[in-house]
């Protein structure tokens, strides 16, 4: 019987564990407007990936310092490059495109159920950086 639950539980444990990928488009026009993540704004789960896909030439992504969950590992991918990170501290993540990013290219990620009151996006940000992340915000944060 034990050999047979242990099985049972190997044998499950991917599926019970799985969690999504969900894609990120890196582009120079969208429908948001000039230099967008396409979407700007995700709701994730703990232990869900991003996947960040150049759709045009010189966009990378990174997290922007001050804007975290405390405990969470900062990123930065390379420039054109396909990139893929997970996300496992709850939490509000503000990342950017560093080349793009007082062009306003940002995105908004919850992960898990932070409090909307916790959301807290630095007054040290480029200016089109900021009014991205305040239309995001108004747009989804509820």
């Amino acid at each position: 019987m034990r050999t047979l639950l242990l099985a049972l539980s190997l044998i499950l444990s991917p599926c019970l564990s799985a969690q999504t990928v969900h894609e990120v488009l890196m582009l120079n026009t969208g429908v948001s407007g000039p230099m967008p993540f396409e979407p700007d704004y995700l709701a994730i789960e703990p232990g869900d990936s991003l996947r960040f896909i150049p759709q045009d030439r010189g966009h990378n992504v990174g997290t922007i310092k001050g804007f975290i969950p405390e405990g969470a590992e900062r990123f930065m991918s390379k420039i054109d490059e396909d990139f893929t990170t997970r996300f496992d501290v709850e939490g509000w993540y503000g990342l950017r495109c560093p080349p793009h990013y007082t062009m306003g290219m940002v995105m908004l990620v919850k992960v898990g159920n932070p409090s909307p009151d916790s959301l807290v996006i630095p007054v040290d940000l480029p200016a089109e950086a900021l009014q991205r992340f305040e239309r995001i915000v108004k747009t989804n944060v509820r």
